[in-house]
């Protein structure tokens, strides 16, 4: 995980107070995650997870508290933030914008079979349709236009053959979204980093079940299909080759579409998309590999899992 601010017993302990959620009795780091820094903190009425933002600003991080707040009131199982006596979500530690929301019960299944991957499909469609009537607005800020911007920062790293294929997919990618197929695709809010590590599952009855998803601070409005592909990216693909798992990934789609079934534009431009969800986290990965920022137990993901994964939607591509 990333700790790159420290924060103390006695530092959460003054903020849950002014939450009304009794004393702190515990505070650990989270294993997991690069962006922010992230505690579990134990209190006399429960489990939360305090978060500092290291890169998103005080004016941006409305948007995806106010979601967060939005989706768990439509019944979304996601982290509920928690406000102060003036309703506020948004606070302050340490001069930096904190959050402290709900802690889901559970554990992520980094293994998932097909009855997870329909779990999460149906999940995903439920969240873009109670998204529908949120009325803030933020772009998706690592969408093709930070692709574009990125793409020249990570290219001197590159080998001649990821070089070719970073410029070759970026003007893939540009070409299709200036198509009329792309400007039909349904759009609302998105997940956009909706990985097996995002979602969480409890047990009921010796049976895995859904029990959540978290981690919204690359949530944004884009095309609902970008989304999906993200999801299909990570829990449908085998790891070791980046080669897709037909298994999954129908019962994914199928149990998405009972949902929400995908539009004519939708179904014409997948293929495309499962390419842009790849490109969009190598570019990142190659970021974070090669640019890295200090932070206690950091460790960057692989970026060559990502050039795997997109070089597989490039030569095996697949739709419906």
């Amino acid at each position: 995980m990333a700790v790159y601010t420290k924060v103390s017993l006695k530092e959460a302990k003054a903020l849950v107070r002014q939450l009304d959620l009794g004393d702190v009795t515990a505070l650990r780091g989270i294993e997991g995650g690069i962006e922010n820094t992230n505690y579990f903190a134990t209190t006399d009425s429960g489990e939360y997870v305090l978060t500092l933002f290291e890169r998103l600003s005080f004016e941006q991080l409305p948007f995806y508290l106010q979601l967060m707040k939005h989706l768990a009131q439509r019944g979304i199982p996601v982290p509920n933030p928690v406000g102060n006596k003036a309703g506020n979500i948004l606070h302050t530690v340490k001069k930096k914008p904190a959050s402290v929301v709900t802690k889901l019960r559970g554990k992520s299944e980094l293994a998932p079979g097909v009855a997870h991957c329909a779990a999460v499909g149906d999940m995903l469609a439920r969240m873009h349709l109670a998204g529908r009537d949120f009325d803030m607005q933020q772009p998706n800020l690592r969408g093709l236009a930070w692709w574009n911007e990125t793409a020249p920062v990570v290219m001197p790293h590159l080998a001649p053959a990821q070089a070719q294929l970073l410029q070759s997919e970026l003007a893939y990618q540009n070409h299709i979204a200036e198509s009329s197929a792309y400007a039909a695709l349904p759009r609302g809010t998105i997940h956009a980093d909706l990985f097996r590590d995002n979602v969480m599952f409890d047990t009921v009855d010796g049976a895995p079940k859904l029990s959540g998803f978290f981690d919204f601070y690359f949530a944004g409005i884009d095309t609902w299909l970008f989304d999906l592909a993200v999801c299909l990216n990570d829990w449908c693909i085998d790891l070791a080759s980046g080669a897709n798992d037909a298994e999954r990934y129908r019962a994914f789609l199928d149990a998405y579409q009972a949902v929400r079934p995908l539009s004519a534009a939708e179904r014409q431009l997948l293929p495309a998309m499962l390419r842009a969800g790849a490109l969009r986290f190598w570019i990142s990965r190659l970021w974070d590999f090669h640019l890295p920022r200090e932070a206690a137990m950091l460790k960057a993901h692989d970026p060559g899992h990502f050039e795997r994964v997109l070089r597989e939607r490039v030569a095996h591509p697949v739709s419906l």
